[in-house]
């Protein structure tokens, strides 16, 4: 019997070549990104409308949150941070304190190849990945900034391999990008003006950070543009540009027009038409779908997607929450849950430190997927 895998293989081949009876293939030409196959006449007359369609029928993707913060395992000086992924917030990690953790960020373990093989014998169809969460480290190579994967002690592009092989096995490819939160940038929201956890609690005040008259928001907003500029040239096709950091935002909303979105959204689409925009729980109403977090009840008038994680409570890992991982029992129950929602389940995995993944999630997506396949 032909494994997933090689399912996926041969469909990938035959991208391009009409006899083979790929539909639209001929019309579409090969353009239409490798995770939209099957859609390629839908594609050729809106690429979006495409994307949707496929983010609608697709239901099950993996979150991964891997960073500077998963060395820490949530702990810093003995005190917890939950979640692991805050522990600089929480801890009031200096920000050059923080940027030495760099030099220990190997990824060794972190295997692209094995990571998209497990997503597609779980049955998910799609991966998102922390292309930069608050703390401002980059997991790809960006020249905007000297604080990136490429420049630590991995010396690796993990978005460029992830996207790689994403590519190569047909799944797609969404990329979480902080916005409305950096614990680096100096021109970043700062205390004074914003809510919504925007910056950590320092006393003394950060040094490194500008203030009053000094304080320009707009060098910040053109440096998130130049980034997800970045990440939408150097990439190939991508699902999605998923934000995060909405609390920041929304605690002016006489301000929220400074962030410039809905320039950012249309620069976005522009880049690449299929592309989705998310904004966590919709920050303008513009946005293509919805991702809120676990517990929602509320509705939607746009695709929604639920957020949730296998370890309890942390998204990033943290080995004081590391008992009692969700079983595939429990995944099955929250996938029915998303189902009954009408939503996707994006469910989240926070790979240890060196990069490789939770073995208790990895038998569990197994499980998931034998399932699903029955």
């Amino acid at each position: 019997m032909i494994s997933r895998r090689e399912f996926i293989k041969a469909g990938a081949a035959c991208a391009g070549v009409a006899a083979s009876g790929c539909i639209g293939l001929a019309k579409a030409g090969s353009r239409v990104p490798s995770y939209l196959k099957g859609y390629e006449d839908i594609y050729a007359e809106d690429p979006r409308k495409a994307a949707l369609k496929y983010f609608r029928e697709v239901k099950f993707g993996l979150f991964m949150h891997y960073g500077l913060y998963s060395l820490l395992e949530g702990h810093w000086k003995g005190e917890h941070s939950k979640p692991a992924e805050w522990v600089q917030y929480r801890g009031k990690i200096r920000v050059k304190e923080y940027e030495k953790l760099a030099s220990r960020f190997t990824a060794e373990k972190f295997d692209a190849d094995f990571i998209t093989d497990m997503v597609l014998d779980a049955g998910m169809r799609y991966i998102n990945l922390t292309t930069r969460h608050h703390d401002s480290f980059c997991l790809f190579d960006s020249k905007y900034t000297e604080f990136k994967s490429t420049n630590s002690a991995a010396k690796r592009d993990l978005v460029g391999e992830l996207s790689e092989q994403c590519r190569k096995k047909g799944l797609g490819f969404y990329l979480y990008y902080s916005h409305g939160r950096d614990w680096r940038h100096p021109h970043a929201p700062n205390n004074d003006g914003w809510g919504g956890s925007a910056r950590p609690k320092y006393d003394p005040p950060e040094e490194s950070y500008k203030y009053g008259e000094d304080h320009d928001l707009q060098i910040y907003v053109e440096f998130m543009k130049n980034q997800i500029t970045e990440l939408l040239t150097n990439y190939g096709p991508i699902g999605a540009i998923w934000l995060d950091g909405i609390g920041t935002p929304r605690s002016r909303p006489d301000k929220i027009h400074l962030f410039k979105c809905q320039e950012l959204y249309d620069h976005i689409h522009s880049l690449q038409p299929q592309v989705l925009v998310s904004y966590k729980q919709g920050l303008l109403g513009t946005e293509d779908f919805k991702a809120p977090e676990r517990n929602f009840k509320g509705t939607s008038d746009v695709p929604l997607e639920i957020c949730d994680t296998l370890q309890p409570h942390s998204w990033g890992y943290d080995s004081a929450d590391n008992k009692g991982h969700k079983t595939a029992d429990q995944v099955m129950e929250t996938l029915a849950g998303a189902k009954s929602m009408n939503a996707n389940l994006l469910l989240n995995t926070g790979p240890l430190p060196d990069g490789s993944i939770h073995p208790d999630d990895v038998k569990t997506l197994r499980e998931v997927g034998r399932r699903l396949r029955k």
